[in-house]
């Protein structure tokens, strides 16, 4: 993992952990800024002159407090400026390029350097980049601005829990708008890799390394990946595109083949292993290598049960909302990301499920490192139109492409409780587009469960799921006795009083079962503000025992396969976290763990 050093006494994990160069240089930190409530700012061309009156801490979004404006009213477009010092914009090579990188701007993003426009981007959750090479003057007169449209009450973007009214309401929460993700310039090559992907095989015994780079490679290009663990070499391999094509290169892991050592290197949240990679692209002259790393591991489905490795693992998972009251959706640091997973690890969780957000690459490289199964889930949009299909179909295959090779991430979540496609039931375009959404997601990445729409109405689904606040802890108990309770669930109306399946029957037995929303019990410090939660317990004494019941009935169950509660933190007007909005536990952490990790009846 490289730092960078660029401001004094101050270092910061790379930003985009599994694609690393050394020469990288962060840009976060005070920059210029200004709304434009009147939309004049193009027509004005304020990316000539951006003479704006305001100053904002990037990347922290300016409703929140951390960014120095803290102004939640509506503002659909902003503008940022930066100056760039002739230092962040060097080369140390005269046919090397330099690159913006943007690790999420909300939502849609245009950029220019010195008046010149060098990129645009949709998307409130996706990286993107700019070569900005051939408009800088590296006089340290060089200025870089940013437009960025998040249209306040457009219910077709997908927004997750954002909210599309001037004050949260119920489950959502205020919006994040303009950058939010971290912000940083590369020196790369001529000829450089933009893209790689890892993928385990079935047996562990070998990876696939799938790669991209700016240009198509020559014939005479050579591409060297070296894999160690722990200092050791497992693998060093070269090959010629004229034998790959675009380079796609199966890697042997011989060690992998004998099954005495099978279990020294894979990846489990017990035992994180994760092992370092290399890779060198020497093509005309040039040569790019990159640092990554990678975790052996496999996820799947079978015979009710989810595996991990090819063996039955069972899922606790806590629902992860990703918001800080002092810098919403953006983490208030590096190590306010690591603090994070190491508090869910150390409530007795194995899993979370990010909800109606894309997390931050460095959230999923500390989930990789200390070892969390992580659920990806898109933010959803509420409207069916033909733009609202595209926007979160493109947006949604962009993030699975960014977090595939996350060992971390073992399944995917396209929908969630019918958000955006409310009429499934009666509306075949909707469940088709359930089913496609799941499908192409499924043909993109072949390796981990896809479920077509969390909590309900279900069309697709490896993993069928169930979202049921049932307070009643022996009303609980028996809904997840047995398959034939389960059956009976998922043959009509669930909790919620929707039907568990949009289309066709479910796999009973077959698919695993996990109640994927619980709990969300409310507990405040103080009544005195307005809260919400699906149930209430009044004292610390209450809310043990109304957990010990909740969580004792799904671990007694013989046929669950997991399940994911809410929710980790309360959240704005939400106050049925586990932990308070400040992160701390309303129970000691060890009466927590004893709760949540308690042996589950999973034994036939």
């Amino acid at each position: 993992m490289t730092v960078s050093t660029t401001t004094p006494n101050e270092t910061r994990i790379h930003p985009r952990p599994q694609l690393q160069r050394a020469a990288w240089r962060s840009l976060d930190g005070q920059w210029a800024f200004a709304y434009d409530d009147d939309e004049v700012g193009l027509s004005e061309r304020w990316f000539l002159d951006p003479a704006f009156d305001r100053t904002i801490e990037v990347p922290f979004p300016p409703e929140s407090p951390a960014s120095g404006i803290g102004d939640v009213g509506e503002h659909s477009v902003v503008w940022y400026s930066q100056p760039l010092t002739a230092e962040q914009v060097v080369r140390t090579q005269a046919s090397s390029r330099l690159h913006v990188h943007f690790g999420a701007v909300d939502y849609a993003a245009t950029v220019w350097i010195n008046g010149s426009q060098v990129a645009s981007h949709t998307g409130g959750h996706t990286p993107f980049s700019a070569d900005i090479t051939d408009h800088v003057r590296a006089d340290g007169t060089d200025v870089l601005v940013v437009r960025a449209v998040d249209r306040f009450h457009d219910v077709g973007q997908p927004r997750g829990k954002q909210d599309w009214l001037l004050e949260p309401h119920e489950i959502w929460y205020h919006r994040t708008t303009g950058i939010w993700q971290p912000v940083w310039i590369e020196e790369v090559p001529e000829i450089h890799i933009t893209d790689l992907a890892w993928r385990t095989t079935r047996g562990t015994d070998s990876v696939v390394l799938e790669l991209v780079t700016n240009r198509p490679l020559t014939q005479e290009a050579v591409v060297r990946v070296r894999l160690t663990f722990e200092g050791r070499v497992l693998a060093d391999v070269t090959a010629t595109t004229a034998a790959t094509g675009m380079p796609i290169i199966d890697i042997p892991l011989r060690d992998q083949r004998n099954g005495q050592h099978y279990e020294k290197l894979v990846w489990t949240p017990e035992t994180p292993r994760l092992i370092d990679a290399v890779v060198t692209v020497t093509d005309r002259g040039t040569s790019d290598e990159v640092a990554s790393y990678l975790g052996l591991r496999t996820v799947g489905t079978a015979n009710g049960r989810f595996l991990l490795n090819d063996r039955p693992y069972f899922v606790r998972s806590v629902l992860e909302q990703g918001f800080w009251p002092e810098s919403h959706l953006a983490a208030p640091s590096d190590d306010a990301l690591r603090a994070e997973v190491e508090l869910i690890k150390a409530m007795g969780f194995n899993a979370a499920r990010i909800h109606q957000k894309a997390e931050d690459p460095r959230f999923l490289y500390w989930a990789d490192r200390l070892g969390l199964l992580i659920w990806g889930e898109v933010p959803g949009a509420f409207e069916f139109t033909t733009p609202a299909m595209h926007a979160l179909t493109a947006e949604w295959l962009e993030l699975v492409r960014r977090d595939r090779s996350h060992p971390c991430i073992v399944t995917w979540v396209p929908f969630n409780e019918s958000w955006g496609i409310r009429d499934l039931l009666v509306d075949p375009a909707q469940r088709a587009f359930s089913r496609g959404l799941s499908d192409l997601t499924r043909a993109l990445d072949p390796t981990r469960p896809v479920i077509s729409n969390d909590g309900w109405e279900h069309t697709h689904s490896d993993i069928l799921t169930v979202h049921d606040y049932e307070a009643d802890p022996d009303r609980f108990r028996e809904r997840y006795a047995d398959n034939a309770a389960l059956a009976a669930l998922f043959g009509g109306y669930g909790p919620s009083d929707r039907m568990m399946m949009a289309e066709g029957t479910a796999d009973i037995g077959g698919a695993p079962v996990m109640v994927s929303e619980f709990g969300g019990i409310k507990f405040e410090r103080s009544p005195a503000a307005p809260s919400w939660g699906y149930s209430t317990s009044a004292t610390t004494e209450e809310l043990e025992a109304h957990l010990r019941g909740l969580f004792g009935a799904l671990l007694s169950s013989r046929v669950i396969a997991g399940f994911c509660y809410t929710q980790l933190t309360d959240t704005m007007q939400e106050a049925n976290g586990l932990a308070y909005e400040d992160r701390t536990p309303k129970l000691p952490l060890d009466v927590l763990r004893s709760i949540i990790a308690a042996e589950a009846n999973t034994k036939p």
